[in-house]
């Protein structure tokens, strides 16, 4: 199979030279479909940085672009759908020829449009040619309920039709939407559902017979697209939905989902996030630390309180990480320290990167996004604090701790005493006030294993905030402070 791929812009500057060349013609779709095939068999990656999709979408995409299918993408918010058909661009040729001095990408061996024609017919081999690169070949519209059939489509153009004195049938006469300037390349529609019915209807002959009509005047344009589209299964019933005979003329559809594995979570999240680089110690998040980040997301989308038809996009994972890490920074900046550890108390100041990330249902606008958000955090603490201390059992949400290792700091608390936490303390202050906690040293260095003071300082507060988890020790909040106390005089007190 010949490989028609220069990797920078080829010589050939006329229609004759480019026939010199033995430049062949291939539509969009099957220039796609052939490149894939080159990568599958020399073993690229097809799509770069789409992670997790790996077993399930990839290989949907590849078939569909295998048969030469117009396809939608079908998933909840933060699903890499928009990130997927953007990546689409790299089973273009780098470079291909189009007419010069036309505003709409031809083809100059199978030109669609008259106005090339007519200029191929006037300078026949001298008419020059210029080279587009992949990138300049897609093009992506957001599906709003005010774009209209001129957006798409296009329009006549009074003043061609005034100055040039054209008839209004003329092919000339009309100024072309989005979609026919978009020939030659790949066309994005995101979020389809938002684009009212009479609308899409105005897809139908694109997708399926080429034609379109503008104003009762019929025009035959072969255009030379791949099409695809995103929606949001929500949007079906919230804010509109896909006509039949449109769904009908769409080749596939294909699903997508949220990371599997709490693994895969994490790696988008390193991939994606916007950390600073810093010259040397820096804001240190632990592993735990990344892993209770991720688990939020998963508990969310597991939540009685939160809806489930919306989705929880991945977003909400990477912003509080994001924010995790400016939590650390803000306190080596104000504290002059040039390196830090995340702590427990860090976690909770990260609800302003999850309450705009969650639609709640009735019971959770109930509770109050701040305490849904809470107890989703706890949730999230209390699975990885099982995972690390209990890896054997597979304990569950509903499971009970064995209490037995834990009992020496059980038993400090119950002898009244309590310890005073914020984020605002300077570490000696904070490792000293944990030390004082008998046998935390001792059950967090067993199981943590932290390699030095700092980490075992973070370790040493997740260790009490997963007892907090299980009703071991209670926590009480003060506008700075976090307590920790005995469970039973707690509720004593309260009563």
């Amino acid at each position: 199979m010949p490989n028609n791929q220069p990797t920078a812009p080829p010589d050939p500057r006329t229609l004759g030279e480019l026939r010199a060349n033995g430049y062949r013609h291939r539509t969009v779709k099957e220039e796609a479909r052939e490149n894939l095939i080159r990568k599958m068999r020399a073993g690229e990656t097809i799509f770069p940085g789409i992670i997790g999709y790996d077993r399930t979408v990839i290989p949907q995409v590849q078939r569909a672009v295998l048969a030469q299918h117009d396809f939608i993408l079908l998933g909840l918010r933060g699903q890499a759908k928009t990130r997927l058909i953007r990546s689409l661009t790299g089973l273009l040729d780098p470079y291909i020829p189009i007419v010069d001095s036309i505003d709409i990408p031809d083809d100059p061996m199978e030109p669609a449009f008259g106005v090339t024609r007519r200029v191929i017919g006037e300078k026949g081999d001298d008419t020059p040619i210029r080279w587009i690169s992949r990138e300049e070949r897609f093009q992506e519209k957001l599906a709003t309920p005010d774009v209209s059939v001129a957006d798409l489509i296009g329009d006549i153009d009074p003043v061609k039709v005034m100055s040039r004195r054209l008839e209004l049938s003329d092919e000339s006469a009309i100024h072309y939407g989005i979609i026919p300037r978009s020939n030659r390349g790949i066309f994005a529609f995101n979020e389809l559902p938002d684009l009212q019915p009479r609308i899409q209807v105005s897809l139908l002959n694109i997708l399926e017979e080429n034609d379109i009509q503008i104003r009762g005047f019929p025009v035959r344009i072969p255009l030379d697209l791949m099409i695809v589209f995103t929606a949001n299964p929500e949007d079906y019933t919230n804010r509109g939905s896909i006509i039949t005979p449109l769904k009908d003329r769409i080749d596939a559809q294909i699903l997508t989902h949220y990371p599997r594995t709490l693994e895969e979570a994490m790696e988008i999240t390193v991939q994606e996030s916007r950390i600073p680089n810093f010259e040397e110690g820096g804001a240190i998040v632990p592993d735990y630390m990344r892993e209770i980040a991720e688990q939020i997301a998963f508990e969310a989308r597991e939540s009685e309180y939160v809806d489930q038809g919306s989705g929880v996009s991945q977003r909400l994972a990477i912003s509080l990480y994001e924010t995790l890490h400016s939590a650390v920074e803000h306190r080596m900046v104000l504290q002059g320290s040039n390196k830090e550890i995340a702590r427990m108390c860090d976690l909770f100041h990260c609800v302003p990167a999850m309450t705009g990330k969650m639609e709640l249902v009735f019971k959770g606008e109930q509770e109050g996004l701040v305490t849904v958000s809470h107890r989703i955090i706890g949730q999230a603490i209390r699975r990885v604090f099982d995972k690390h201390y209990t890896p054997k059992r597979g304990l569950g949400p509903a499971k009970k701790i064995d209490s037995e290792p834990f009992r020496e700091v059980v038993i400090w608390f119950e002898k009244g005493n309590q310890v005073d936490l914020s984020d605002e303390l300077p570490f000696n202050e904070y490792f000293s006030r944990l030390r004082k906690v008998e046998g935390l040293e001792k059950v967090t260095r067993d199981v943590l294993k932290p390699e030095d003071d700092l980490h075992l300082a973070a370790a040493m507060e997740f260790t009490l905030e997963g007892l907090v988890q299980h009703y071991l020790v209670s926590k009480k909040y003060d506008l700075d402070t976090v307590q920790y106390v005995d469970t039973v005089s707690d509720m004593m007190r309260q009563l």
